[in-house]
């Protein structure tokens, strides 16, 4: 599972040939969540308020970049790194 960024002790993974909706995983501690790479809503687990508004922020802003990962990891293409929330 290729780490993609990590910011503010929030890691950002994706999976190769992971399941629809397009989706990353954002975990801070013990928690865990699938967040939707379209609307940067939670669709499953969750995280703390707060870390859930940091990795909704920084989804909206590399969506795009989020997008071609997913369509990479979807080929097994190796994934790029993302820049962290500044």
């Amino acid at each position: 599972m290729p780490r993609i960024c990590e910011f503010l002790g929030i890691f950002i993974y994706m999976y190769f040939s992971d399941h629809a909706p397009p989706h990353f995983h954002a975990i801070y501690g013990q928690y865990e969540a699938e967040v939707s790479i379209e609307s940067s809503s939670v669709i499953r687990g969750s995280l703390p308020p707060r870390a859930t508004a940091l990795v909704q922020e920084w989804a909206a802003i590399y969506k795009k970049e989020l997008e071609v990962n997913w369509d990479r990891a979807r080929s097994h293409e190796p994934m790029s790194t993302i820049p962290a929330l500044e």
